[in-house]
């Protein structure tokens, strides 16, 4: 209860200070928006040249953008600690952080987080409903039950392979490129993973999961049989990513020392 009044507080917090440069508020909730009709539209581009993509269809694939959205949203709402390095080890903030009475990851995400993303769940869910109802998906009465359980395994996995990334900094102060190049990464889970080479195909299953945050749940609505295992895995695979970052981050904090060394 103490950590979920401290959240609600900086969420209070965070909507006054948005809510005093409104223009800009608009203009990025515009932006977050564009941003996500330009990945439909390139999809709807692909689909009027090709009429099926590995056996996809148009709505099967534009159903597994509008899930992988949901989880993608709420991963670029909370755990958007691109700049940990630079802000919390090289600029010392790190050692504010430690001398407070919580957690200090949970500090690290609450002061990181940005609730305009949160718009593209909204966005997901409307293109789910727009594809799912031209696919003629039918929902079973605990269906919505496993579509929040796979959406949050989804965000654990975003979350948990993006802390464990930033987890890096407290063995080396160091500016690197690898969180980028990790998040270009997980644009593949948006589209099938057996369009991929084999090789691709396991590591966005086994070592960098982040097939279960689109294509797998999504293949569970869809109905594809072959890959049932997968989907009710995403959960699963979403706590074993986050404990680990967890243990990760944890042990980084006791190795560090201060911004003075």
């Amino acid at each position: 209860m103490y950590y979920l009044s401290m959240f609600i507080h900086y969420t209070f917090q965070y909507m006054k200070t948005r809510m005093s440069y409104r223009g800009d508020l608009l203009v990025e909730l515009f932006s977050d928006l564009l941003y996500q009709g330009v990945n439909l539209v390139f999809i709807l581009v692909v689909f009027t040249h090709i009429p099926a993509l590995n056996g996809w269809s148009r709505e099967e694939l534009i159903f597994i953008y509008g899930f992988f959205l949901i989880p993608y949203s709420i991963h670029s709402a909370f755990f958007d600690i691109w700049d940990f390095n630079e802000r919390y080890i090289v600029k010392g903030e790190m050692d504010r952080i430690l001398t407070r009475p919580i957690h200090s990851l949970f500090q690290v995400i609450i002061e990181s987080m940005r609730l305009e993303p949160l718009l593209g769940v909204v966005t997901g869910l409307v293109i789910m409903y727009y594809s799912g109802s031209r696919l003629g998906v039918e929902l079973a009465w605990y269906d919505p039950f496993l579509f929040v359980a796979m959406v949050l395994g989804g965000v654990l996995i975003y979350g948990g392979i993006f802390v464990g990334l930033a987890s890096i900094s407290f063995w080396t102060d160091s500016r690197t490129d690898i969180i980028p190049m990790i998040y270009n990464f997980s644009n593949y889970s948006r589209y099938p993973v057996d369009i991929y080479h084999p090789l691709i195909r396991f590591v966005l299953t086994f070592l960098l999961p982040f097939a279960f945050v689109g294509v797998y749940p999504a293949a569970y609505f869809l109905d594809k049989q072959e890959w049932l295992i997968f989907s009710m895995l995403t959960p699963v695979v979403g706590l074993i990513c986050f404990f680990l970052s967890v243990l990760i981050w944890n042990r980084g904090v006791r190795r560090y020392r201060g911004a003075g060394n």
